[in-house]
């Protein structure tokens, strides 16, 4: 029998949507603007994929939102070895979770979260080793946070499921140290992103399931990167009238100081004819927003970049861009023309023939996003790149 670890941090990834930019202190507040948690919701997608071998698996986990109702829900065998006191679980309730999983002997931790949940697993971890001089066990990650820093994550919810998946049917799955990282969230909101390693956890070294430690540098050849602005400028001067979506990253961040506009480096912004509009808006706004341009026969472009090393442009740092919001962008030009992906050449080099992900969470919208797509890299410069969904 197969013992799977399972942990859910259920207020993972609250922030994003109403641009918190992260969770951690944040949770209670998220959920006041309107937050949905949707970490279960990505946790069933990896687990789903376990379906089939329900009874050669039994899940040992945390009561309620923290694993045992998702996991009973899809029928599996489940055994609850922790109970958190509260309601509002906290960082204690994950490493003590963390304790109990490991005293079972599970096979593997599978649990769903964002950095500041891998901080916690490590921790747990490494502490369990020193006090009964033992191996570690392997964790892997589903992502689910605002931000996901760290190499112990799979790409998508799907691949998590997948590489638990070799190691059910007992294919050989060989282990590597996965870097935990971690930023300083309130540097985060005000637009800093200062990353620190907080050490390491044995991962499965499926790499085409597992993600790469974010590549955080800054674009270095300033003169691509003005190429691509003046490109992208062009365009907005051609539909002075239409709403431009700015998404989070350094890349558009250089597009916005082309423009002279202050510009929100880890959330959206918002311009039309060359002035800012709007700054940092949460998903509810950006909506509100697009139903005024739709009032007004306005169309509106949305412009992104890619997360270096690993490939994303939808579902990680800009959960604001959510589902409704893509959907609605693509059916109003009938097509993804309003979509602009901007990249230097170096970045797409990188990520080694990989495809650019959109994990959006909506899996007919994700595969409606798959295909080739045009990148800008350069003035008048487009490159096609292939877009895949969760796998």
């Amino acid at each position: 029998m197969f013992k799977l670890g399972l942990i859910i941090n259920p207020v993972a990834g609250l922030g994003g949507s109403v641009a918190l930019k992260g969770s951690d202190d944040m949770a209670l507040h998220a959920l006041a603007l309107g937050a949905k948690p949707k970490a279960n919701v990505r946790a069933k997608t990896a687990l789903s994929v376990l379906e089939p071998y329900q009874d050669d698996i039994t899940i040992y986990t945390v009561n309620g939102q923290m694993g045992q109702i998702c996991a009973q829900q899809l029928g599996f065998n489940v055994e609850v070895t922790y109970q958190t006191p509260e309601l509002m679980t906290k960082a204690e309730d994950t490493e003590q979770a963390v304790m109990a999983l490991l005293a079972q002997d599970v096979d593997i931790i599978l649990f769903a979260g964002g950095d500041g949940t891998a901080r916690n697993i490590a921790h747990a971890v490494e502490q369990y080793a020193l006090e009964n001089a033992s191996a570690q066990i392997p964790v892997l990650g589903i992502p689910a946070g605002c931000k996901i820093h760290s190499g112990v994550y799979a790409i998508t919810p799907t691949a998590a499921g997948r590489v638990v998946e070799l190691m059910v049917t007992k294919q050989l799955v060989t282990l590597t140290a996965g870097d935990v990282m971690d930023i300083d969230e309130s540097l985060f909101r005000q637009g800093v992103v200062k990353a620190k390693r907080y050490g390491e956890m044995q991962i499965p070294s499926e790499l085409r399931f597992v993600q790469a430690v974010k590549s955080g540098g800054k674009e270095s050849d300033e003169l691509v990167l003005q190429d691509i602005a003046e490109d992208i400028i062009n365009n907005m001067r051609d539909h002075d009238e239409d709403l431009f979506i700015i998404g989070s990253g350094s890349t558009t961040a250089f597009l916005m100081s082309e423009l002279n506009l202050d510009n929100t480096l880890l959330g959206v912004d918002l311009v039309q004819d060359e002035e800012l509009l709007a700054s940092d808006v949460t998903e509810s706004k950006l909506w509100q927003q697009l139903m005024q341009a739709k009032a007004a026969q306005q169309q509106v472009h949305l412009v992104i970049t890619l997360i270096g090393g690993q490939g994303h442009i939808f579902g990680r740092g800009n959960q604001q861009l959510s589902p409704r919001v893509i959907r609605y962008i693509i059916e109003q030009a009938g097509g993804k023309e309003n979509i602009s992906i901007i990249a230097t050449k170096t970045k797409l080099t990188q990520l080694n023939n990989r495809p650019l992900i959109s994990d959006t969470g909506d899996g007919e919208l994700d595969q409606l996003m798959s295909g080739f797509m045009a990148v800008t890299t350069g003035y008048n410069d487009q490159v096609l790149y292939p877009v895949a969904s969760p796998q």
